[in-house]
Parts: structure tokens; sequence; C-alpha cells
């Protein structure tokens, strides 16, 4: 079973840290073969969220405050290790994030970067499409919204 935390960036423990960065890495950089600059400085300003099997960081996302990416509050670096994709955790991970952005910040629009094949992913939880495909990092993505 799933545990979450959502901390800070000061409340994050080194190991924390270290998972964090650990399965960024491991899927945006080395499974996507996209080299960029994980360390893009919002990590600071954000809420991350970690949800643990046993000790092993399995789904991870930033909660970005509104201001720091967009307009809006955003989710970005949705990620789930590799070991645990068809277990249903992506789905727990956006749920659980947007649990979390109603407690802290109310019910409010949700801005996100999405990597144009999981358009319909996100469209299961109410986001919907807004604007051109763009390329970020040479990966095609699009702007969703989730509204209020």
């Amino acid at each position: 079973m799933i545990s979450w935390q959502c901390k800070s960036f000061k409340e994050l423990s080194v190991q924390e840290l270290y998972g964090i960065m650990r399965l960024r890495q491991e899927v945006f950089i080395v499974e996507q073969n996209c080299p960029y600059l994980d360390a893009d400085g919002k990590d600071l300003k954000s809420l991350h969220l970690m949800g643990y099997e046993g000790q092993e960081l399995t789904a991870y996302s930033r909660l970005v405050a509104p201001g720091d990416s967009y307009t809006e509050v955003s989710i970005g670096r949705v990620v789930s290790s590799t070991q645990y994709r068809k277990s249903g955790y992506g789905k727990l991970l956006m749920e659980e994030s947007i649990r979390q952005i109603e407690t802290i910040y109310g019910k409010c629009p949700i801005r996100i970067g999405a990597q144009m094949y999981l358009q319909r992913f996100y469209e299961s939880f109410g986001f919907v499409r807004e604007g051109e495909e763009y390329l970020e990092d040479g990966i095609p993505h699009i702007i969703m919204v989730k509204p209020e």
C-alpha cells in the first residue's frame, strides 16, 4: 500500500531529496533519453509529494505555487517508478496531487504542461487541452487546465 508525504524543500531530508532526484533522472533523463537541466530552481519554492511503498519512493510530483510556473497553481515532474507503472500508482499520484492542492490552496484551476502522449490520462482527471502542441526538450507537450 502506498503512503504519501508532502513536504516543502526545507523539510526534505537528504535521503528524500536524493530519492526524488534519482527517480526524476531515471525516468526523465535516462528512460526518455532527454538530457535537460532538471534542477530548474522551482524545487526550492515547491511542495514535494512523495509516494512510498515501504521505504521505496515509487511516485512523485512537484506542486508549484501560483506565479512560480504559471498564474495558476501547477503540478509538475509527475513520475512513477518503472517497477510500478502497471499498478495504478500514476492515477493515485494525480488524485493525491489534486487533493493536496485543494487542501492547501482551496478549489482552484490547475495548469500543467503535459507530454502529448498523456493527454487522455490527464483528461480523465478533468484537465482540458488549451492551445497548440509545442516542443519542450525535444518532446511534444501541450498545456492543460483543470477548471475549479
